[in-house]
């Protein structure tokens, strides 16, 4: 998908641009940034506008807020834009709104290389639904529109959709990390280098069922672990003991084992416990007992998906192989994570739960490519069209 980027702009000199960022970050309870990947992502393009002469306006939603002040205190974008200072290197303006009169006044002030970042998105009620009226107030801000916010690039928001849409007229390009992801992407849907290999973990079959289909299309290996591989080997019939299971989708399981043709392979071997809470209890076993829980994949698996990996041209990654939060049950994740650092074809790391493992590990700058979009990674490969880019201008 060829899009006009933050490089076809030229000169910026005195223009204000707006960019839709992706900075919804883990936080603890206090709302301190516990993981700034995201920031970081979106510095390369802030830099790159503040070197051709702008100003930058920079816009995210955060969490989850439900419109109680006092619980939503936490989402507030102080913290963020502290993150965000850290790593441009110079002091990063907060609006206390989406956009009123501070939004408007700070905006109107800013001068070339000055940054100023907007309060959380979501505590405006239209964001979320696409409001009109909220666009035209944010686009009033902006003389250019950049979509840097892959991660949210399959919603519609107001801030993804509405806004850009408001700026016809004016220059509405993607930012580089957009542009990386949609590079990466594209060659893995037209001319993946072969043998294509895909990993595929996390916790359900429903959530990746569009995922897995388009992947049988172009895949030449799918490897299966973490939860969802459960539900596979309890379709075949398979004993899986109180492993977790989603029961009114084993048939749906069989129907992708057929069309798969012998390209799906599923753990040979199993970590188990007796509970969740019961990390003594843990065993390796080929065949899961009554009343136990898989919960990774065994090292006779690690071993097996390992060499997949060492012989494939491109891999690509989505779901960890099982509870790698906890360290007990981290082995599973961490050997599939190494044996991408060490593969020689192109590796890359799907978003969401994975590319935090692979970053954990300390990993991620050893993958060709670690997206920072789950469900619009997803969405992208499924083949579902996406608002957002529709309203970017094309090359």
């Amino acid at each position: 998908m060829a899009k006009q980027t933050v490089e076809n702009l030229g000169s910026l000199a005195g223009k204000k641009v707006l960019v839709r960022v992706d900075f919804n970050v883990p936080q603890d309870a206090q709302g301190n940034v516990t993981n700034d990947r995201r920031v970081r992502a979106a510095v390369p393009t802030i830099k790159s506008l503040l070197a051709q002469g702008a100003s930058v306006i920079a816009m995210s939603h955060l969490g989850r807020p439900k419109g109680d002040p006092v619980k939503d205190a936490p989402f507030k974008m102080d913290k963020v834009a502290e993150a965000l200072s850290k790593h441009l290197g110079i002091k990063v303006q907060k609006a206390n709104d989406v956009a009123g009169e501070d939004s408007a006044r700070l905006a109107a002030s800013l001068k070339p290389g000055e940054v100023l970042l907007l309060e959380n998105l979501r505590f405006h009620t239209g964001e979320q639904t696409g409001c009109d009226k909220l666009a035209l107030q944010i686009a009033r801000l902006g003389d250019v529109y950049v979509n840097d916010a892959f991660g949210t690039c399959h919603r519609k928001d107001a801030s993804m959709v509405a806004v850009p849409k408001a700026m016809a007229a004016k220059p509405r390009v993607v930012g580089k990390l957009v542009a990386k992801e949609l590079e990466i992407l594209d060659v893995l849907l037209a001319s993946p280098k072969k043998p294509f290999v895909a990993l595929l973990g996390g916790g359900k079959v429903s959530d990746k069922i569009g995922f897995i289909q388009a992947l049988l299309k172009r895949v030449d290996r799918i490897l299966v672990g973490g939860a969802m591989s459960y539900t596979f080997l309890k379709a075949q019939g398979i004993e899986i003991g109180a492993s977790r299971c989603e029961a009114d989708k084993l048939d749906l399981a069989n129907q992708l084992i057929v069309e798969g043709a012998g390209r799906i392979q599923l753990p040979v071997d199993h970590l188990v416990v007796d509970g969740l809470d019961k990390p003594e209890t843990a065993r390796v076993v080929t065949e899961i007992p009554a009343g136990a829980i898989g919960i990774d994949i065994g090292p006779k698996t690690r071993e097996l998906y390992s060499s997949e990996i060492a012989k494939a041209g491109t891999v690509v990654w989505n779901g960890p192989m099982g509870k790698f939060e906890d360290e007990p049950y981290s082995h599973g994740t961490l050997a599939i994570a190494q044996a991408m650092a060490k593969a020689p074809g192109i590796t890359v790391v799907g978003g969401g739960e994975t590319a935090e493992a692979v970053e954990q590990f300390g990993l991620d700058h050893q993958m060709k490519h670690v997206s920072t979009g789950g469900g619009a990674f997803l969405e992208y490969v499924e083949g579902t069209p996406f608002a957002a880019l529709a309203e970017i201008q094309d090359k």
